[in-house]
């Protein structure tokens, strides 16, 4: 019998709890990049999914491989770097070593698209996810050198800087996402 590879393990559970149980364990054993920004980037690319498909249904995505790629696409980001050339190149070791732990080439050009420095040609629908739950999230965060943004505020700076002249697919949905979710909390 083949032995099931940890992709293999991740992939096949549905419950996005457990596989935050996963990752937990897989941090501690390997050292992997994950923390509290992951798990609320994760939440908003759920969130988001659920929109899409309440909202957009001819998207089809599928929700686990999504949010299983959210999840593991930052594995070798280095916290708080500010060495340009080790921020433009952690999708890309991530996604080398993704292949290493079982997952497949489609897997893992989804997550080395989370952002643009490695693939701009081609890009996948779900990496278009991974880039907005990241790009948005990251800017409603605190950071050391700044206090986080409102949500309007970082749709502005999404739209008309960070996504300026980049064809992300899905764009104009998440923006609608974003203020539906406002109006829910008003």
């Amino acid at each position: 019998m083949e032995e099931e590879s940890f992709a293999d393990y991740i992939l096949g559970e549905k419950d996005w709890s457990k596989k935050l149980e996963i990752m937990y364990y897989l941090k501690k054993r390997t050292g992997i990049f994950y923390d509290n920004s992951v798990i609320f980037k994760t939440l908003i690319a759920k969130l988001f999914l659920d929109y899409l498909h309440e909202f957009y249904p001819r998207f089809e995505i599928d929700d686990n491989l999504v949010i299983t790629a959210r999840l593991l696409c930052d594995c070798k980001k280095v916290e708080n770097s500010t060495d340009l050339e080790e921020i433009k190149s952690y999708a890309r070791r991530g996604a080398e070593y993704l292949a290493e732990l079982g997952f497949d080439d489609n897997f893992c050009k989804i997550c080395e698209g989370v952002n643009r420095y490695t693939i701009n040609e081609n890009r996948k629908p779900e990496s278009d996810i991974l880039e907005l739950a990241d790009q948005f999230g990251g800017m409603l965060l605190d950071r050391p050198e700044r206090i986080g943004f409102k949500p309007d505020e970082a749709l502005v700076l999404l739209e008309h800087r960070n996504l300026k002249d980049k064809n992300n697919r899905l764009l104009q949905p998440f923006i609608k996402f974003v203020n539906y979710m406002q109006k829910i909390e008003a």
